[in-house]
């Protein structure tokens, strides 16, 4: 076990912004080739290093309040209705996390036109340069046809942004952008399918390491993302991570490895950003079709998540929930012999969380049913029988420190849907 866990903050970032973009094929690299041209403009601009950072870290997710597949795709338009609502969200979002609090700002007015000026300023309060930078790379990159040869659309582009110069946006970051609009490079960088390579090569962003009291906190985030998509599972995270904790400490995990078992249960369902919203709305039994589709969202954990340096024993936690010891789990088919204690532990968090945790179309279930249930799992060889006799053992004590976890995660919801209600009245 690595005592010494340090996580990029680099490469989170980018997972995240991976999982976001798997919503739809139009959004494969948008949070990422926003990134790239916000980092040009910003250099084009003598920005400080600190500076061009930031704007990086924010412009990778800067649609992270675009929650639902319908805000991303209305995203996707050049021109749309209600542009400051998944701003509003993305900096509701981020202020809850120390590392990106200082960014939340520049998402929050990513959409703001420059309007001759009085968009320096909004509300009394100064706009950061960065959110103007975000707007203008954001809407370049909207611009681009993702059929076409780049090259040849130039011209398009630039004539567009030129038209919206003073009035939509900050006069000194289109100069900026025309200073590059004739380097070919710019835009072959900018729609090349290795654009995460280029970024992460062009930015010393990745030296900014995250240890495991900061992971706990930055997941926390990403459980907020997964979860706040859908009113059913609103506080499902919560309950899985302090289970998960609360088993493993019961089992004998040592205090970090308990911390990790918590950040993987955060990160667990990651994969669901992919899945659409009617399919996690969904009250009714799920068809056939439907079911595939929801059984992907561990492969797409896995895949987001293996990538990251460091992060290999939560991923492995994280996306092997749905594996089976008898085989018959998803999606990789692992038996018995592949599937680790730590795993065996997620696996049983999120059978008992999804079983007892209340959902708005029915009520949680008892004690005795939840147990008759994980034995039902334990007899058809599925799930772990050393942790579900832990559970049973400790049922009162774990099923209570469920409890608390999800409350506290129901009041962040309802806050953050009253501090969105708040704000939109005081901006009318």
């Amino acid at each position: 076990m690595n005592r010494d866990l340090q996580i990029s903050l680099f490469d989170l970032v980018i997972s995240l912004s991976n999982a976001m973009d798997l919503i739809s094929p139009e959004m494969v690299n948008h949070h990422k080739r926003v990134a790239y041209a916000s980092l040009k403009i910003a250099q084009q601009m003598n920005l400080s290093a600190e500076e061009i950072n930031d704007v990086v870290l924010a412009s990778t997710v800067h649609d992270v309040g675009a929650l639902s597949y319908n805000q991303r795709i209305n995203a996707r338009q050049y021109e749309f209705s209600n542009a400051s609502e998944h701003a509003e969200l993305g900096f509701l979002l981020l202020s809850n996390f120390s590392q990106m609090r200082g960014l939340a700002e520049q998402v929050r007015f990513h959409h703001l036109p420059w309007s001759n000026g009085n968009g320096k300023v909004y509300d009394g309060q100064n706009v950061p340069i960065g959110a103007h930078i975000i707007h203008l790379a954001d809407r370049i990159e909207i611009l681009i046809n993702r059929e076409d040869e780049i090259l040849g659309q130039v011209d398009r582009i630039v004539k567009v942004i030129n038209n919206g110069k003073d009035k939509v946006y900050h006069p000194d970051i289109v100069e900026a952008f025309l200073q590059l609009k004739d380097k070919e490079y710019f835009w072959l960088d900018l729609t090349s399918p290795m654009i995460g390579d280029i970024l992460a090569k062009s930015t010393d962003i990745s030296l900014i390491q995250l240890e495991i009291d900061d992971l706990l906190e930055f997941t926390k985030l990403f459980s907020q993302i997964i979860d706040f998509r859908s009113s059913m599972t609103a506080t499902h995270s919560s309950g899985v991570a302090y289970t998960g904790e609360a088993l493993a400490s019961y089992i004998g995990f040592s205090e970090r490895e308990c911390k990790m078992m918590r950040i993987a249960g955060y990160l667990h369902d990651l994969g669901k950003l992919a899945i659409p919203d009617e399919i996690l709305e969904k009250p009714d039994k799920l068809d056939e079709q439907e079911i595939n589709i929801m059984r992907s969202h561990t492969y797409h954990t896995h895949r987001i998540l293996e990538v990251i340096p460091g992060l290999e024993q939560i991923t492995e936690w994280a996306s092997f929930h749905h594996e089976k010891l008898n085989g018959s789990g998803y999606p990789f088919k692992y038996t018995a012999t592949d599937i680790t204690l730590g795993s065996r532990i997620m696996a049983v968090a999120d059978v008992f969380t999804a079983i007892a945790e209340e959902r708005p179309y029915r009520c949680g279930l008892e004690r005795e049913v939840v147990l008759n249930i994980l034995h039902k799992m334990v007899d058809d060889n599925a799930l772990d029988k050393l942790v579900v006799s832990i559970l049973e053992d400790n049922y009162e004590e774990i099923n209570r420190i469920r409890i608390d976890a999800q409350a506290e995660a129901y009041r962040s919801y309802k806050n953050f849907g009253n501090r969105l209600v708040n704000d939109k009245m005081n901006a009318d």
